[in-house]
C-alpha cells in the first residue's frame, strides 16, 4: 500500500505494522458476542470477505446468512433490532449502501432501531474489479439520512473502539472498512470517543484532516514536509457524522491551509462536510479536497489508485506545498 520511501519513513517514525481492520473487527465482534447472546451477525454471502468464518464456527447460533440479498439483510436486521437483538449487518459497502439504501433510510433510520451496518471492502478496496465494485458514494448518500452515525476507523485501535461503541449504541450506526493491513497510529492510553477526532500531530502551517485508510498517508506526508520546514497538523476524523466541527474550525483558524483526505468521491464526503463548516463560520483558509474526482476510476490495485489520485505521502506533500504557495516562507523558516 505504501511506496518504498513511505515504508522507510514509517519505520523511522516508529509506526508498527498492524493487521487489516476487518480482521480486528471480526475478532472484536466475536469477543463481544461471547458475552452477549443478543448480539448477532448477518451477512449477504459475505462471511468470508467479512472475516466472520471463525465467528460462525464459534457461535453458529448468532450468525445468520441471508444470501446475496442486501435489501433482505437490512430488513431482517431491523426486525431483529426491534425485537431486542443487537444486529451487525455485514456486506460489501458498494452493495449495502446502494441496493439497500431505501431499507437503511426507512427500516433502520426512520424506525430508529439500533442496527449496526458494516460496509466492508469500501472505497477502492476491490481494486481492479472496477467502478461497479468501488464504494465512493456511501458517505455522501448516508450523510443525508437523519439519525445515522458514520464511523470510518483508521487503524486497529480505532476499529476496536468503534465496534465496541457501536455495540453500545441505541441508534443506527454505519461503520466503513477497507481491506489493507494498517499501521498502528496511536500511542497507548489514547482515548476514543465517537464524534471527537484524534489529533496525531501538531502543526500550524497546514492541517491534514483525513479519515480511514488515508490517515497513515497524511501522517507520513507531514513527516516528509517537516524536513522542508513545513509544520503539518494531522487529524484522524474517524467520525464523519456527527462531525467534530470544533476540530475542523481549530484547523481552519490556526493553520495557513487545510487539506482533507478521503477514499471517497470528492463530492459529498468528508471534504465537503469540512468545507461547509468552515464557510458557514466565515473561515476563508486555503482549502483542498483530496479524494476521487468525478470520473470512472483508473483500473488497478488500491495502492495504484491512491498514487494516481495523489492519496500518498508524496502526493499529499505536493498538494500541501502547492496550497501554501511555492516560495512562501514557512513558520519554521521565519522562526514562528
Amino acid at each position: 500500500m505504501l511506496s518504498a520511501a513511505a515504508r522507510a519513513r514509517a519505520g523511522r517514525l516508529g509506526l508498527r505494522p498492524g493487521r487489516p481492520n476487518l480482521d480486528v473487527f471480526a475478532e472484536t465482534l466475536e469477543e463481544l458476542a461471547r458475552t452477549d447472546p443478543n448480539l448477532v451477525a448477518l451477512t449477504s454471502d459475505s462471511r468470508g470477505s467479512g472475516k466472520l468464518g471463525p465467528f460462525g464456527q464459534a457461535l453458529p447460533g448468532q450468525l445468520l446468512e441471508v444470501g446475496i440479498a442486501e435489501q433482505n439483510l437490512v430488513g431482517i436486521a431491523a426486525g431483529l433490532a426491534a425485537c431486542g437483538k443487537k444486529p451487525f449487518a455485514v456486506s460489501p459497502s458498494c452493495f449495502l449502501t446502494a441496493r439497500a439504501l431505501e431499507q437503511i433510510k426507512n427500516d433502520v433510520c426512520y424506525s430508529d432501531v439500533p442496527v449496526v451496518l458494516v460496509g466492508i471492502s469500501a472505497g477502492v478496496s476491490y481494486g481492479a474489479l472496477g467502478s461497479t465494485h468501488h464504494s465512493l458514494h456511501d458517505l455522501a448518500a448516508l450523510r443525508a439520512i437523519p439519525n445515522l452515525t458514520l464511523l470510518v476507523p483508521a487503524d486497529n485501535f480505532e476499529t476496536r473502539q468503534a465496534i465496541r461503541a457501536a455495540a453500545r449504541a441505541r441508534h443506527p450506526v454505519f461503520v466503513r472498512f477497507g481491506k489493507a493491513p494498517m499501521y498502528d497510529l496511536h500511542p497507548p492510553g489514547t482515548r476514543f470517543e465517537v464524534g471527537r477526532a484524534l489529533r496525531l500531530r501538531e502543526g500550524r502551517d497546514v492541517a491534514f484532516v483525513a479519515t480511514g485508510e488515508t490517515v497513515v498517508h497524511a501522517l507520513l506526508a507531514a513527516a516528509l514536509l517537516e524536513e522542508e520546514g513545513i509544520d503539518a497538523r494531522v487529524i484522524s476524523m474517524h467520525t464523519i457524522k456527527p462531525l467534530d466541527t470544533e476540530m475542523v474550525l481549530e484547523a481552519g483558524r490556526e493553520c495557513r491551509a487545510v487539506v482533507t483526505v478521503e477514499e471517497h468521491s470528492v463530492h459529498g464526503g468528508l471534504g465537503e462536510a469540512c468545507a461547509a463548516v468552515l464557510m458557514q463560520a466565515g473561515v476563508r483558509t486555503p482549502f483542498r479536497i483530496v479524494g476521487i474526482p468525478d470520473e470512472e476510476t483508473v483500473t488497478g490495485a488500491q495502492a495504484d489508485i491512491f498514487r494516481h489520485y495523489g492519496i500518498s505521502m508524496e502526493g499529499l506533500a505536493g498538494t500541501a506545498r502547492e496550497l501554501l504557495g511555492a516560495g512562501r516562507p514557512t513558520r519554521a523558516a521565519v522562526g514562528g
